[in-house]
């Protein structure tokens, strides 16, 4: 009788938590980070987290980059976001967690966790974290954006000599002279500035606060800076290139169009580029076009590249036991020594865990550990400054403006006015 009571009462206690367990059941929504775009890609990494977490059920929704902001304001209206999300700090800290619609996660945060982040690097913490202190990512990956150049175009036209092949750098003098080189050899649109949306927009600000050492924000990231005497001269130059045929100005296109046109060697050089859009595009290149990363001109031929995080946040939905099963995928996703690789690699960016080291020599990806190059050129990231969004509408309306004829030092004061508008 006694055993027959013990065994009871452990049924007691277990059946409860199992029948409670098997009705997890929690939703992700991703943004097309690499391969997470595609569906057989997370289904396989649900399939080994449920390996580990039967009791979980993840559901899932594919967001893009046109219509995915707009989605998850409406679910936010309507009280029905996800558990999870997948994308980077400009929107998890700096728009929905400011504004109160995540999760605190600073319990993943382990001391272990933290140690293994901080050795690649020093500052991602910092990136995820709100001013309040409240943590509102948990990262994944990272990579520096860049650009790219066509190198066939590039030898056609006797233009390679002014590149760097080594440290993929060049001067503002190289840049000019390659531009120069491509249009005397029957390659009349060089490059786009593409300012027709938000699109990409981390190329174009690079593009143009690399020209003349401009800094973007102050130091704290607290202010929107390129109203400097630096960040003026810079768009100025810009607006020079335009106005001398080296480049075009398209107001009607963003970063993808310019991509595109790229790849189907319209232009010889796009703006937005990074190791994982190499993966991307890969199938929509025509024949003879070489993809070669550089590094954005600048006066002394020493970048700052900006640089891109991506990983996972938790929107509140008021339901412990929802959240905790969302943080076990968060954990197995980034965390397990197995998969937390292997979700890198499917995003084509870099580890944040320095543990998980080269993920892609020697395998079919082996191209991305070329944009190893640009981590000495790291510029950190200032994409959780006060009023992101409102900053990158301001961004392609001031470059509209100033490649229309408006006075470049007049609307870069207007640009910094209204973004850093309290």
């Amino acid at each position: 009788m006694k055993k027959l009571f013990a065994l009871l009462l452990c049924l007691m206690m277990v059946v409860p938590f199992a029948a409670h367990a098997d009705q997890v059941e929690i939703t992700l929504w991703t943004y097309p980070i690499g391969s997470w775009a595609n569906e057989s890609t997370v289904n396989e990494v649900i399939a080994n987290f449920n390996a580990v977490h039967p009791e979980i059920k993840v559901n899932v929704q594919y967001l893009d980059y046109q219509s995915g902001d707009d989605q998850v304001t409406s679910a936010i209206e309507a009280g029905t976001t996800p558990d999870i999300i997948f994308e980077g700090p400009e929107r998890l800290v700096a728009n929905w967690g400011v504004n109160g619609k995540m999760l605190d996660i600073s319990d993943l945060w382990t001391e272990e966790t933290a140690a293994d982040i901080a050795a690649a690097s020093a500052t991602m913490l910092a990136t995820c974290t709100a001013p309040d202190g409240s943590v509102y990512l948990y990262p994944l990956c990272m990579t520096t954006h860049c650009m790219v150049i066509d190198k066939a175009a590039f030898e056609a036209a006797g233009a390679m000599q002014y590149v760097d092949v080594e440290t993929r750098t060049w001067t503002n003098e190289q840049f000019a002279k390659a531009c120069e080189a491509l249009v005397n050899a029957g390659y009349p649109v060089p490059g786009i500035v593409y300012c027709g949306g938000q699109g990409g927009d981390q190329g174009t600000r690079a593009l143009a606060y690399n020209l003349y050492n401009a800094t973007f924000t102050n130091p704290e990231h607290t202010e929107y800076t390129m109203n400097s005497e630096a960040g003026v001269k810079s768009l100025q130059q810009l607006v020079d290139w335009v106005n001398n045929g080296l480049l075009v100005a398209d107001p009607g296109i963003v970063a993808g169009d310019a991509i595109a046109l790229f790849c189907n060697g319209t232009t010889q050089m796009s703006f937005c580029w990074n190791a994982a859009l190499l993966e991307t595009n890969k199938q929509t290149l025509a024949d003879g076009i070489e993809p070669f990363a550089m590094a954005f001109p600048s006066e002394d031929g020493v970048p700052v590249l900006d640089g891109g995080v991506w990983g996972f946040g938790l929107f509140n939905n008021g339901d412990p036991v929802r959240a905790a099963a969302a943080k076990e995928f968060v954990k197995f996703v980034c965390d397990d020594p197995v998969q937390g690789p292997k979700s890198a690699y499917a995003t084509g960016y870099f580890p944040v865990k320095a543990s998980f080291g080269d993920i892609y020599t020697g395998t079919e990806k082996e191209g991305n550990a070329d944009y190893a190059v640009f981590s000495p050129y790291f510029g950190g990231i200032y994409q959780t400054t006060p009023n992101w969004t409102v900053q990158r509408t301001e961004w392609w309306n001031l470059l509209q403006r100033i490649f229309n004829g408006g006075d470049v030092a007049t609307e870069a004061n207007v640009y910094v006015t209204n973004s850093n508008a309290k």
